[in-house]
């Protein structure tokens, strides 16, 4: 296996920009271009105000500014960068499908399967190929057939290399991985293949973080551990829902198990329900695969986690209808955050947008405010949804850049994203702005419940009575 110097990035987007930033940063002899077909994007990446890049993530620019222009590019030029390396990592897209069989679970690897026969097709040398995108099992399989079938010769070994990133929180967990996961043939040259990627992450992490596995067990490992996290989220909401009919509380709750070393406190935070890129369309791929194999009761096990995080969504909003008289048409509700968590300005199955669209189909009059997302991003998510027009969508629904003004005559306010910020603002002068009886639903148990009842708010925080 020849020295690794150059690594090509297909997907320039939430994975492998932060990656392969961190990668070139912390491998200065190693050149890593990062190659996408939207122009724009790329655009962005090499934008000269790093605040402008296309993902929010603390601690981006500062690792991009560092190697940017050194050993890190931005590049349109796909087939340049894929000739010129021996590494390729695959980190596009790979949504669920919407269309044919597997409908509403099963991933769709349009973008991956292109990006194979891309490769096989500019290839002329031996290249390793890395999956970095989240990939139902048996992509490597796919990927192996294409690239053997229609290249040009050349050998070809296939690694799965799952990323376990938190948005908000994914330069720390680049930098300090709790492990790597290198999947791959064990074959001598898959295992030299495996040794080659393993090397690049040794640059900056402990050798016995770094674990080798088969292929399946590697791309398995990475859809169980989303489920198993989602699964605990969709516990503890399930619980939140039987302390607000009892007088239980559940931060009372989460504090009294999360003591037990056995489950620990980790991802016991009620919340209005988790969103992102990875757990909804994990834990989907999972019950499609277990279909596909005839587990019926596997299926059906996990899929009850997204049913009970879809549930915890209708019920913020339902309560919200409900407290506001059963009638909240016209009436002025502002949603404190779009992100679906905090710093990050993605928006991918965030709750606001559930929530937004069942207040609209109320015919309530919404004002968004969230520090990061874009007013076009918003309306995209939105008009994506198709349960009306966008012209509909736009005369319902307005996005401010002043949180204290948009709440000036609101009928209520809804915190959907823990933004720290939200926790610091003068909600004495929002009460005074706002029509009373003056409603606050907070949907991230981010603000004192004493304090918002002391200023004169009707509060609802979710898992308290």
């Amino acid at each position: 296996m020849k020295k690794i110097t150059k690594i090509c990035c297909i997907g320039a987007g939430y994975v492998g920009g932060p990656t392969m930033s961190v990668i070139a940063n912390k491998c200065p002899h190693i050149v890593v271009t990062v190659v996408d077909i939207n122009e724009d994007r790329i655009a962005q990446w090499n934008t000269p105000n790093l605040d402008n890049l296309p993902i929010y993530e603390p601690g981006l620019k500062e690792i991009v500014r560092e190697s940017r222009g050194k050993n890190l590019f931005f590049s349109t030029e796909v087939d340049k960068a894929i000739d010129e390396a021996q590494m390729i990592f695959i980190s596009v897209n790979t949504p669920t499908k919407t269309y044919g069989k597997g409908k509403g679970q099963a991933a769709d690897l349009k973008f991956v399967e292109l990006c194979a026969r891309n490769i096989a097709k500019v290839a002329k040398e031996d290249k390793i190929v890395v999956e970095k995108s989240t990939l139902p099992v048996r992509t490597a399989e796919a990927i192996k057939n294409i690239l053997d079938h229609t290249g040009n010769g050349v050998a070809f070994e296939i690694l799965s290399n799952p990323e376990f990133l938190a948005e908000g929180t994914a330069i720390d967990d680049l930098l300090n991985a709790d492990r790597v996961l290198i999947g791959g043939d064990d074959t001598p040259t898959g295992k030299a293949a495996k040794n080659a990627l393993s090397k690049i992450y040794e640059n900056w992490l402990p050798k016995e973080r770094i674990l080798q596995t088969n292929v399946w067990s590697s791309e398995l490992s990475k859809l169980v551990a989303n489920a198993f996290l989602a699964q605990r989220v969709s516990s503890i909401n399930s619980i939140s829902a039987l302390c607000e009919k009892t007088d239980a509380n559940i931060a009372e709750i989460s504090r009294a198990i999360g003591f037990d070393s056995r489950i620990g406190p980790k991802f016991l935070n009620a919340s209005v329900g988790f969103g992102g890129s990875c757990f909804q369309k994990d834990i989907l791929n999972l019950v499609y695969i277990a279909r596909s194999f005839g587990l019926k009761e596997v299926a059906d096990y996990w899929e009850h986690v997204v049913m009970m995080n879809d549930f915890q969504k209708r019920r913020f909003a339902n309560h919200i209808i409900q407290t506001l008289y059963n009638t909240v048409s016209g009436k002025k509700i502002v949603l404190y955050g779009w992100a679906f968590k905090k710093d990050t300005n993605d928006t991918r199955e965030s709750a606001a947008i559930h929530v937004a669209d069942a207040l609209m189909e109320e015919r309530a009059e919404l004002v968004i405010y969230d520090p990061k997302v874009s007013e076009d991003r918003i309306y995209a998510d939105l008009d994506y949804l198709e349960t009306r027009s966008p012209a509909e969508n736009r005369a319902l629904l307005k996005v401010v850049s002043d949180p204290t003004e948009a709440s000036r005559e609101a009928h209520a306010i809804a915190v959907v994203t823990e933004w720290d910020e939200f926790k610091s603002y003068d909600w004495t002068k929002i009460y005074e702005l706002m029509l009373k009886p003056a409603f606050v639903f907070d949907g991230r148990r981010i603000l004192d419940t004493q304090k918002m009842r002391q200023i004169g708010f009707n509060y609802y925080k979710i898992g308290e009575a």
